[in-house]
């Protein structure tokens, strides 16, 4: 556990170091810290401290960072467009995994005005192929938020294709909106995991869907498979999960959850357990 405001967390493991990047606070625009373990953090400088002009600072949001063949790393962050105004989706890159990371390009990668933007980046590689999955913003105006995802060039810098829907909003639990996208390959399969409802309270869970092919048909699960009741009260409002495998070989739910009060988000690491091709937290007790 980092017990600090560290929310959204992605984790990427390089040469036998583990390190979580997450959405700003403490006077970072993307934080990071490293682990030898997944137990014990260190917190380092920004890993993303220079913004560009057409981006208006302040809410820097759920990075997600890839290691590309040639060995460089490429972030993709969510921050606020200058102009239209939205939430959209941004890439950066860099040589170390701790960065700084430099933003590409003149504007943002992924930026639908008529969707209401673009957030919660991830990547998956399907059939050797690198593809990035996301969020439309519409719970800001009304609309539905559909999961989506589009193909990536080699170096992780634009899309070679239209975006596919993949799925969206349409159990009770999920409220009004479902976000923060998590694509892994299982076998055959690929699995996806979700966080859904009102991120600021008891209702925010986290979800999974399984399918054949990113374009589906998708399958949910009709519960949450992480929640403040399914968890007995030991996580509050978990989620912007991601997967990882650690180093004694099982895998690991990294995910945030609020504190007692509910003033900060913190980085929670918890041991899963498959149960066919969905992922199970095992609740400490």
């Amino acid at each position: 556990m980092l017990n600090t405001n560290f929310a959204d967390p992605d984790v990427v493991e390089a040469d036998g170091v583990y390190y979580a990047y997450a959405t700003n606070d403490n006077n970072r625009n993307v934080q990071v810290a490293s682990s030898s373990d997944l137990l014990d953090w260190e917190t380092l400088p920004d890993a993303l401290p220079d913004l560009p002009a057409w981006v208006i600072p302040g809410k820097t949001w759920a990075p997600e960072v890839t290691k590309l063949g040639d060995g460089t790393f490429v972030m993709y962050f969510t921050a606020t467009n200058f102009s239209p105004t939205l939430q959209c989706i941004g890439v950066a890159t860099a040589s170390d995994p701790a960065g700084p990371f430099t933003v590409r390009g003149d504007g943002m990668l992924v930026c639908p005005e008529d969707d209401g933007g673009a957030i919660d980046a991830s990547t998956v590689v399907v059939d050797d192929v690198l593809h990035l999955v996301w969020k439309n913003d519409g719970n800001c105006c009304g609309l539905d938020t559909w999961i989506q995802s589009a193909p990536l060039a080699s170096d992780g810098l634009s899309l070679t294709g239209d975006p596919v829907k993949m799925l969206k909003q349409t159990l009770d639990w999920e409220g009004d909106l479902i976000e923060a996208p998590t694509v892994v390959t299982r076998d055959s399969r690929l699995v996806l995991l979700y966080s859904a409802n009102s991120y600021g309270d008891d209702r925010y869970a986290v979800g999974a869907a399984t399918a054949g092919s990113l374009a589906g048909p998708w399958t949910k699960e009709p519960h949450p498979i992480l929640s403040t009741e399914g968890s007995e009260g030991t996580y509050r409002g978990p989620g912007g999960q991601d997967l990882v495998r650690g180093i004694d070989g099982s895998d690991y739910l990294v995910f945030h959850g609020w504190d007692a009060a509910y003033t900060y988000r913190a980085l929670h690491v918890a041991e899963i357990e498959w149960e066919g091709d969905i992922p199970r937290v095992i609740i400490p007790r």
